[in-house]
């Protein structure tokens, strides 16, 4: 049985002051559920819809989900019910992509280290694979088989330049993902592996996302595709008969515009390369944090308040655990703050200006510096907006602090919100279990160990 896709409401979209509310109200956040994450369910599908209207005029296109960008099954569940495929990195990934009903010929693996049992397990399965260079072409011609149904392809790096993020901009001189294109004898290199290995028929890549400018990606995208019609010149027939191209549609955090829009990305694709989209090779799009960033924010309860300096300090329970890249590159990852009070209604205080800063204990775990907000106190809420990609679905476990529940909303009857859990907050005890407890005693002298 297929899941069914939630019926979009026509009705104006939920904001953080209709929900916020309601989810204090449930006892969803509170006192002793001081943190957690909200993603908007119909806002999701708007995104997928309008993803699929700039690419409509084009014959063929697997749009597929970035994982990363949210690993929770029951998001991979609503991409896959909406008609997404699913681009995974990972082992881990891609099992649950499968156990979110993806079926393999709908799923990228584009992971830049694979082992060989990855390898294998992927091609087994027919999952689709990207390999990131050329000696891993030569691992795949060792470990497919003849009936092997994987669409197999190569990453190759443009080395158009980077973006205002380093760390985000893959398509740099020395980036780590792809073959370099520019290298001398690299494009007859892949040209070479395409004519010695027919099943090979797909090119990837990929410039970045955030802080990449659209005509740079465009750029990179356009310069595979005239890499494709080298290739089946050099083979002497058609055989690149795909193109990933990634993901790279960065995300305003500035505000509550969606700006670029999918469309925009795909008018800068046909600037670049008019015959980009025409339906020639078969394409592949990857977007992640473009589909759920905006869809998504964090809630976190002010456990104190303080002064240090002549500023209010308000030490909340959002940090670097959920807010990783904010707290580590402030100036790269800012995100848009709001107050609310104890009950989740919008404050309307004078502003004060005031650093929220999170519960770890290294002095980097602010995620906003100096902001003008209205006066925090004990008890109120802090939001972090645009967080729903990359932030409370991707928690770094510093001072082994819980991961946070995780709640999906939509519109309900009247001015009603229905709320589902899609991941509960995690308990101590797994805590305990995944920092060895079932293996306590394995230093201490004694039997037990392993010889080496």
């Amino acid at each position: 049985m297929h899941p069914v896709v939630p019926a979009l409401v026509e009705s104006a979209p939920l904001t953080v002051a209709d929900v916020l509310p309601r989810a204090v109200a449930a006892g969803l956040v509170g006192p002793d559920r001081p943190v957690a994450g909200f993603l908007d369910t119909a806002g999701v599908l708007r995104a997928v819809e309008g993803l699929r209207a700039a690419f409509s005029g084009v014959p063929e296109v697997l749009h597929t989900f970035a994982a990363k960008a949210c690993p929770l099954v029951p998001v991979l569940r609503l991409m896959a019910a909406a008609g997404m495929g699913c681009e995974v990195a990972s082992p881990g990934e891609l099992r649950l992509a499968l156990a979110a009903g993806f079926p393999p010929g709908r799923i990228v693996l584009d992971s830049p280290v694979k082992t060989e049992a990855e390898l294998r397990e992927a091609l087994e399965l027919g999952v689709a694979v990207n390999a990131d260079n050329l000696a891993e072409v030569e691992r795949i011609a060792r470990l497919r088989r003849p009936d092997c149904s994987s669409v197999l392809g190569l990453r190759v790096n443009p080395q158009v330049g980077g973006g205002a993020i380093a760390a985000t901009s893959t398509a740099t001189e020395h980036s780590k993902f792809g073959v370099a294109l520019r290298d001398a004898g690299a494009a007859e290199r892949v040209a070479d592996a395409f004519a010695r290995h027919p099943w090979l028929t797909r090119l990837h890549v990929h410039v970045g996302s955030q802080g990449c400018p659209l005509p740079l990606i465009a750029e990179g995208v356009a310069a595979a595709h005239r890499l494709a019609a080298a290739v089946d010149a050099r083979v002497g027939e058609r055989r690149v008969t795909g193109l990933d191209i990634g993901g790279g549609l960065p995300v305003n955090f500035a505000d509550d515009r969606v700006t670029p829009t999918h469309a925009e990305y795909a008018a800068a694709l046909r600037e670049a390369e008019p015959a980009l989209l025409d339906g020639r090779y078969r394409l592949v799009t990857e977007f992640g944090r473009s589909l759920l960033a905006k869809n998504g924010f964090l809630a976190a309860r002010v456990e104190y308040v303080k002064d240090a300096g002549g500023r209010r300090v308000a030490l909340t329970h959002a940090g670097a655990q959920v807010a990783t890249r904010t707290a580590l590159l402030p100036d790269a990852w800012p995100l848009r703050v709001s107050a609310f009070g104890p009950d989740g209604r919008a404050k309307t205080s004078a502003a004060l200006r005031q650093d929220v800063a999170g519960p770890l204990c290294f002095a980097g775990d602010v995620v906003a510096h100096g902001r003008e907000l209205p006066e925090l106190a004990e008890g109120d809420w802090v939001v972090l907006h645009d967080t729903g990609a990359y932030c409370f679905t991707a928690p770094w476990s510093y001072n082994s602090l819980p991961r946070p529940a995780v709640h999906g909303y939509r519109a309900g009857d009247g001015a009603g919100v229905v709320f589902a859990t899609v991941r509960e907050a995690q308990p101590v005890e797994e805590i305990l279990r995944e920092n060895g407890l079932d293996h306590a005693d394995a230093l201490l002298d004694g039997p037990g160990g392993t010889a080496g």
